[in-house]
């Protein structure tokens, strides 16, 4: 590569890769997990599985579940930004398949170990996520054109430090002020 070249910096790519890292450790323990908000109570050993993506619509709580398929979203939204940051050369398709690939392990895994409820809906709303965070890392590279590497790593190191900060603030009150 040249110095005129689009392509991350080796530096920036380090530096991505391991926000990226962190950003997948937060989305498992999410995700998996529950935290920062995990009790005994919200794992009840049942396994249950929804493969019916209308079945949102039946909950007597409609805030609750779009409530949790806004969430689903949302999280899945920074995987395509870095996905597409770091594979920039891979088809659209190439991008969307790791993100619908991990949203369908945690739902399995989920089932496996009776660790929640296993939705397709949650499937369908991470991939739909993950599809928005391509479309505005897409949107980013086209805007700023040569300088959406640096522009991307600043965007991402901050949004990083925000979510690991609110994660670290909510998990100290989940399990220390509320223990109390």
């Amino acid at each position: 590569m040249t110095s005129m070249s689009i392509g991350p910096k080796k530096w920036q790519r380090i530096i991505l890769a391991g926000l990226f890292s962190v950003y997948l450790v937060l989305l498992s323990a999410v995700i998996l997990f529950k935290l920062p908000f995990y009790s005994p109570q919200l794992s009840d050993g049942i396994r249950v599985i929804n493969l019916d993506p209308l079945a949102a619509l039946d909950y007597a709580d409609k805030g609750v579940a779009i409530l949790e398929i806004f969430f689903n979203v949302l999280f899945f939204v920074p995987l395509g930004i870095y996905i597409t940051i770091l594979r920039r050369h891979w088809s659209f398709f190439q991008k969307v398949l790791p993100i619908f690939l991990l949203s369908l392990t945690f739902e399995t895994l989920q089932y496996i170990f009776a660790w929640g409820r296993s939705d397709i809906v949650d499937v369908i709303a991470n991939t739909l996520g993950g599809i928005i965070g391509i479309g505005l890392a897409l949107l980013l590279f086209g805007i700023f054109k040569r300088r959406a590497n640096a522009v991307a790593l600043w965007l991402t190191f901050a949004l990083t430090v925000i979510v690991v900060v609110r994660f670290a603030q909510l998990f100290y009150l989940s399990h220390v002020v509320m223990a109390r």
